[in-house]
């Protein structure tokens, strides 16, 4: 059974590991196994220096370190910086705009 998209939220590595070990434990309770090949984490700062940690260790898993990844259509970055994901969609709104540049309803005629 897979579990797809869960958050783990803390303001240290420290809280991080903790609330991590305390998901490991509950799913273990109901019959279920965390996935470090899918678990990774990401230290979201504007400061460069925060999180040097380059993995978290949770029994025999160890979780990678990422500094950006796909959240429900949204690309977060561990900057909070948003200027790629607006540039991810006004590209995507302006191939959706071209795609229906010669699209013709039923009545019109395309222009000579």
């Amino acid at each position: 059974m897979d579990a797809d998209d869960v958050n783990i939220l803390g303001e240290s590595i420290y809280t991080l590991t903790e609330n991590a070990e305390v998901l490991v434990t509950a799913t273990r309770e109901i019959g279920l196994e965390v996935s470090a090949d899918k678990t990774k984490y990401m230290v979201m700062s504007r400061d460069q220096n925060t999180g040097r940690i380059q993995s978290v260790r949770i029994d025999n898993s160890t979780f990678e370190r990422v500094e950006e990844f796909k959240y429900l259509g949204t690309t977060l970055t561990n900057q909070n910086s948003i200027p790629e994901e607006i540039k991810s969609r006004l590209r995507s709104g302006n191939a959706c705009y071209h795609s229906v540049q010669n699209f013709c309803l039923p009545g019109c005629y395309p222009k000579i």
